[in-house]
């Protein structure tokens, strides 16, 4: 999170009740993936994890699906 985002950005006060995903569509959110429970921001409309043991929304690093880890084989490409 850059300086600006932290002073000018989204502060995330206001948010959906926690929404609980099953079956297959929890694999397609991100945020349900990581308890099955997530909650929306209603001004950015971001996603996050929530836990309900703790009763609060969990930080999410940010997720970009292009870009592996080093050292991780992608299906389909070759090494250099």
């Amino acid at each position: 999170m850059s300086l600006f985002d932290l002073v000018f950005g989204c502060w995330h006060k206001r948010c959906t009740f926690p929404i609980t995903v099953r079956g297959k569509l929890r694999h397609s959110i991100a945020a349900a993936s990581v308890t099955g429970t997530y909650v929306v921001c209603l001004d950015c409309g971001r996603e996050f994890p929530y836990d309900w043991s703790q009763m609060k929304m969990l930080v999410s690093k940010p997720h970009t699906p292009w870009t592996a880890e080093p050292g991780t084989v992608v299906p389909g490409l070759k090494a250099a």
